[in-house]
């Protein structure tokens, strides 16, 4: 009976042990024969057990996301350019951003907007290296919401952006943008060109900021004055506005085009002003409901309501209206030319116009504006002049 227990015993131990190591088993029974195997009965030799080894399955190795083309094409932008990108700040700020720059050359000139550098009259502006140095006023322009600042920075130490172009720029063209909002430095953000060609209203002019780049990329307070971006970081615009009913983004953000800040920042290193192109006319885009209140023969263009005394415009012989009519219960001015077309260029509505006058003239063009007066199309040369009071 004894043996028989003993032999119970020494199953259960194997199973128990079936996944040590063969050697431990061996001690155990060893040690379990001195204390408690019969004396009577020589203890059989034991079969060498077979040991199960349970091995765990291998977890493979955790591998960093997979990164597509397009992420890389914003990292590398935002590695190429942030080191670029700067904070506007003021003493009293106490270091907080009162919107954002970019520099521009190794002299230490910075891209920014009128509006920021207009916010303070001690400025200074934060590197990348969170180093803050002076910041000098060069010159500053509120038709195009641009300003130029000066910083003195050994040349080494500066990063430069490079700057694009905007006139091949297409609808749908991704855009990066890098800022200050809210303070957050270097921010980036992401989005496509939403349209092109529009014209921002200003609160301190009835003249408008012209050709501006619409994008859907996060623009907030603090953006201001940053680089807008294509997919290669190279900067295409200027990051100025915000279309919003809450002050914050609703993915309809507003930059000056490259181009234009190419043609007016040399000036305002220069003179610290720009000189803008002025023709003198006010008017507007023609309705359907317009060619039939006022009998047009033009169902496009721009019909024109007034010519400024002394302006461009009048002295060149363009005429406004001088009869009073009512279009959808809004009284307006008829009779003046309808212009259709400026040096060639067709003119669809009176953005075609500012925006024309903005990109590709300068004080002192002349400039053909092709009108229908009195049912006939005739061509009038017009010699623009400068902006009164820089407005």
């Amino acid at each position: 009976m004894r043996n028989v227990l003993w032999v119970i015993v020494l199953g259960l131990l194997l199973v128990g042990l079936v996944a040590c190591d063969t050697s431990e088993l061996v001690t155990v029974l060893r040690e379990a024969a001195q204390e408690g195997a019969p004396t009577d009965t020589p203890l059989e030799p034991t079969p060498t057990p077979v040991v199960i080894v349970v091995t765990p399955t291998p977890q493979p190795a955790m591998q960093p996301a997979a990164i597509d083309i397009e992420e890389q094409l914003v990292i590398d932008a935002y590695a190429r350019v942030s080191p670029a990108v700067v904070c506007v700040t003021a003493p009293q700020r106490f270091g907080q951003c009162i919107g954002s720059g970019f520099v521009i050359d190794r002299e230490g000139h910075i891209v920014t907007n009128n509006h920021v550098a207009a916010a303070a009259e001690e400025l200074l502006v934060t590197l990348a290296d969170e180093k803050t140095v002076p910041a000098v006023l060069v010159g500053a322009d509120s038709g195009t919401d641009l300003a130029v600042l000066d910083i003195d920075v050994p040349a080494e130490e500066l990063a430069v952006a490079e700057l694009g172009d905007s006139a091949s720029l297409r609808v749908g063209q991704r855009t990066i943008a890098i800022g200050n909002p809210f303070g957050l430095e270097r921010t980036v953000t992401t989005g496509i060109i939403s349209s092109m060609g529009r014209t921002l209203d200003r609160d301190d002019s009835d003249f408008q900021i012209a050709e501006v780049i619409q994008t859907d990329a996060a623009i907030n307070p603090g953006n201001s004055g940053g680089p807008l971006l294509d997919s290669r970081g190279r900067v295409i615009g200027v990051n100025s506005a915000i279309f919003s009913t809450t002050g914050s983004n609703s993915g309809v953000g507003f930059a000056i085009p490259v181009d234009i800040v190419k043609r007016v920042v040399p000036e305002l290193i220069a003179e610290g002003r720009y000189r803008h192109p002025w023709l003198g006319i006010t008017g507007r885009t023609i309705s359907p409901e317009m060619v039939e209140a006022a009998g047009l023969t033009a169902d496009v263009g721009v019909l024109i309501f007034g010519v400024e005394p002394g302006s461009p415009a009048d002295k060149a012989g363009l005429r406004g209206g001088d009869e009073q009519i009512v279009v959808s219960s809004i009284p307006m001015v008829a009779g003046g030319d309808v212009v259709i077309a400026i040096d060639g260029e067709r003119v669809n509505d009176f953005d075609d116009v500012v925006n024309y006058l903005a990109s590709f003239t300068r004080v002192g063009d002349v400039v053909t504006m092709t009108v229908i007066r009195d049912g006939q199309e005739i061509d009038v040369a017009v010699t623009l002049e400068e902006r009164p009071d820089n407005r």
